[in-house]
This record gives structure tokens, sequence and C-alpha cells, in this order.
């Protein structure tokens, strides 16, 4: 029987990535997504494309009775869970200069998405994963937790509360045969930064591969491939903290 994964927010960038390369890798998939319902099926039917099958699971992770709901709909279908991905994650546009223009509705937002969220459907996904042979959670992570930089404060504080989460799960889920691992990206080509940096974004882009050691920023895939690498690889690493920048972080 194939084994199966759950990708958080997988409608675009990372989620879609990862989707994708966990099914060239031979797992079935079940594609989360909160509102973006056409992306989410187009990932769904390239997922297919690849011989998986998949499952469609539309949950705003930061609802708890939806999580629960989504790990009932995945234990249904497939009837097992060797692997989460919780790629889901959200930011806004306040930039840390504008103190007094950050909006706290904006703040628990973000932390109900990228920390609670995660934290969620962990939890509820734990039963499944506990029965699974080398059952293993990769959290997405953000070089913006892990140093200072322009991302506005509850991005960059979220990311290091996922930090922080990955490492005190890997404690406490490693007795159950659970790993839990986290990718830290950098500067990433691709709608994401897009958004963020709008019409700068050749320009800031170029600049930030100039300053990178490899000399470009890093792919969508190139962290998708590191994600699935933690879930397939050495079954003796938890709780580490892998950095996907091309060595700016560590020469910068």
């Amino acid at each position: 029987m194939r084994p199966t994964a759950l990708v958080t927010g997988a409608s675009r960038g990372i989620g879609r990535s990862t989707a994708l390369a966990l099914a060239r890798s031979g797992y079935d998939v079940a594609v989360n997504y909160s509102s973006s319902v056409a992306a989410a099926e187009k990932v769904a039917g390239e997922v297919r494309g690849l011989g998986a099958r998949v499952l469609l699971c539309r949950a705003d992770v930061s609802d708890e009775a939806a999580v629960l709901a989504m790990a009932g709909q995945i234990q249904s279908e497939f009837g097992r869970l060797d692997a989460l991905v919780n790629n889901a994650g959200t930011t806004i546009k306040t930039p840390p200069a504008d103190l007094d223009g950050l909006d706290m509705g904006d703040w628990d937002r973000v932390f109900a998405v990228n920390v609670r969220g995660l934290f969620q459907v962990t939890r509820a996904c734990v039963p499944l994963l506990q029965a699974a042979d080398n059952a293993a959670v990769v959290n997405l992570a953000s070089i913006a937790g892990l140093r200072p930089g322009p991302q506005p404060f509850p991005y960059a504080a979220s990311k290091a509360a996922v930090a922080n989460l990955t490492k005190t799960l890997a404690g406490r889920l490693g007795p159950d045969g659970i790993r839990v691992n986290a990718v830290a990206p950098g500067w990433m080509t691709g709608e994401w930064m897009e958004e963020q940096l709008g019409e700068n974004y050749d320009r800031l882009m170029e600049r930030r591969g100039r300053l990178t050691p490899l000399r470009r920023c890093v792919t969508p895939d190139e962290v998708a491939a590191t994600i699935v690498s933690l879930l397939t690889g050495n079954p003796f690493v938890t709780g580490e903290i892998i950095v996907i920048d091309g060595g700016f972080a560590s020469t910068t």
C-alpha cells in the first residue's frame, strides 16, 4: 500500500511543489486548501497525473473543527497518514517601521494560521501518524524567524514560534515514533515574493541573488526537494531546522 501525506496550503508555491514531489516519490496526497478552489483542483489533477490518489481537503487550519474534520476525511479515504507537511501560512503588508500602523487583528490572524494552525493540524494527525512506520512531520519555518530582517513583525515572530514548536514537538512526539523537522527558506522565487515586493520584485530579487554565495534565490521546487528528503531520508534526524538560502544567512 502506498504511503499517504497531507500537505496544508497546497494550492500554490511550496505546497504545490511538495504535493507533486511527494506524488513522484510514491505517496498518495491529501491536498489541503482554504479558499483557492480552482488552484487546488488544478494541483489535484497534477497529482493524479503522476499516478497518485488524491483527496481535496478544504479547511482553514486555524479552525479546529475544520481541522478535525479533515483528519477524519483522511482516515476514511486512505486509512493511514505517514507524512505531514505544515505549509499553510499567511502574512501582512505592514512593514516593521510602521509600529503604529500594525493592526492587532492582523497580528492575531497571522498567529492563528501560522502557529495555532500548525499545532492544531499536528495534534489532530498524531493518532494516524502513531500508526505509521517512520512517520514524519515537516514544518515551514523561515529565515525571517531565525534572524532580524525586513519582514512584518507578526510574520517573523510567528516563524520564530514555528522553529520553537518544531523542537518541542520533536521532543514530545519522538517516543511515539514521529519525527518533526522544519525547513527555513530564504528569499524564494515565485508568487509569494512577488506579492510581498510588488513592482520591486525583479530588482530586489536580483540584488539578493548577487549577495548570495550561490548567486540566486531558492525555488519552490528546491524547498520541496528538501522537505521530501526530511520525510523519506535518515530516520534518526529530528528536531532540526534546515536553512535553504544558498548560504546567505551564513555569510552576511
